[in-house]
């Protein structure tokens, strides 16, 4: 599903504008960003939880050349799905 999918799901979910839609998701994944860059968790209960894992440098090596390189240590974001949304898609 894009996102563009996604605003069409919940315009006629919500039985509202797809323009109100696009507000409504472009203001919650803006949401969940802000608070991703500022390190704090996002917690969906039975949906799931976005938090931001800590990348340790380590050594990789170039396909190319087989050069040994280091990879900077990193954030990166990640999620973790509830029991409710695992179970649902379980069915």
């Amino acid at each position: 599903m894009t996102k563009t999918e996604l605003i069409s799901a919940v315009a006629e979910k919500t039985d509202s504008t797809k323009k109100d839609a696009e507000a409504a998701v472009n203001a919650i994944v803006s949401t969940i960003t802000d608070a991703l860059v500022e390190g704090d968790k996002v917690s969906i209960v039975g949906f799931g939880t976005f938090e931001v894992r800590n990348r340790k440098e380590k050594q990789v090596i170039n396909p190319q050349t087989k050069e040994k390189m280091t990879a900077p240590a990193s954030k990166a974001p990640a999620f973790k799905a509830g029991q409710t949304l695992k179970n649902a898609v379980n069915k």
